[in-house]
């Protein structure tokens, strides 16, 4: 009788220890399937870039995204052509460096079907001088460097324009090119170069026109330093681009969310208040 309630004893221990080490297996395997999990769910979404501010809006929401399960890779590339190509040929998911008239002009000419995702800012576009301080000094003859791609030919002119400096012909808008200016009392010289050298070009031109972002690194705000500027009705705000056939997709929508949420907003206050004004609410 003795010996038999020691073997139940012992049967009952044993039991207990063998259920006791399946409950911890079974919130091992948990743990370990729950890690896996959100591992699997973690996406990685590449975007190309060109330079600040963009750059430093992607560096702010990176971290934001790894709590929405989104690996940002940020890709810099080195000219404004490359950023459409790679989105286009799918190398990344979505760019940010452009504004809307220069994205529709790339479709048009590359039959390609990039889309606007949200308008991020709006960068302040001025004309720029090393010899001088007030536009009516700039003088008959002057030569003045605007970027040389179709879209920011006609937001140069249409800027000089609603300043007095040239008359265009009548509706041509920001389609307009050298050959639609109908008066130039001035006789003004346009030189048309790389979106990215025009910065380069203050030492060798009178005036040169260029958004912020090209500005800033010489040390010129538009508010301080422009000669002339365009108003608050501008077409050209800086854009958040994807493809057509992932625009709609999560992890676009929420990098969106993200570069339109109060930390960006902030950040343009805190860093960029005299040449950026956010374009979202």
């Amino acid at each position: 009788m003795k010996r038999n309630r020691k073997v139940l004893f012992i049967s009952v221990i044993v039991l207990m220890l063998v259920i006791a080490g399946c409950g911890k297996n079974n919130n091992q395997n948990q743990t370990q399937t729950e890690a896996e999990s959100s591992k699997q769910e973690e996406v990685t979404l590449k975007i190309a870039t060109l330079i600040p501010p963009m750059t430093e809006v992607l560096e702010l929401v990176k971290p934001l995204l790894k709590e929405d399960g989104i690996n940002l890779e940020i890709v810099v590339l080195s000219d404004n052509i490359q950023p459409n190509n790679a989105l286009a040929n799918k190398e990344v998911d979505a760019n940010f460096f452009q504004h809307v008239p220069y994205m529709e002009l790339y479709n048009e000419s590359n039959n390609t079907e990039l889309v606007k995702i949200e308008s991020i800012y709006n960068a302040i576009y001025g004309a720029y001088s090393k010899n001088y301080k007030n536009i009516d000094d700039v003088p008959e003859g002057a030569t003045i460097a605007i970027a040389n791609d179709p879209s920011n030919i006609g937001r140069s002119l249409v800027m000089f324009e609603k300043n007095g400096l040239i008359k265009l012909k009548e509706g041509v808008g920001i389609n307009a090119t050298q050959a639609d200016i109908i008066e130039n009392e001035k006789k003004f010289k346009f030189k048309e170069v790389d979106l990215l050298m025009l910065a380069r070009t203050m030492d060798d031109v009178d005036l040169v026109a260029m958004t912020p972002a090209y500005a800033k690194p010489l040390g010129l705000t538009p508010k301080k330093d422009a000669l002339i500027s365009e108003g608050n009705d501008s077409d050209f705000v800086i854009t958040l681009v994807a493809r057509k056939d992932n625009a709609d997709s999560e992890p676009i929508q929420k990098l969106a969310k993200r570069m339109t949420g109060p930390e960006v907003k902030q950040f343009f206050k805190d860093n960029y208040d005299e040449i950026a004004v956010p374009a979202f609410e």
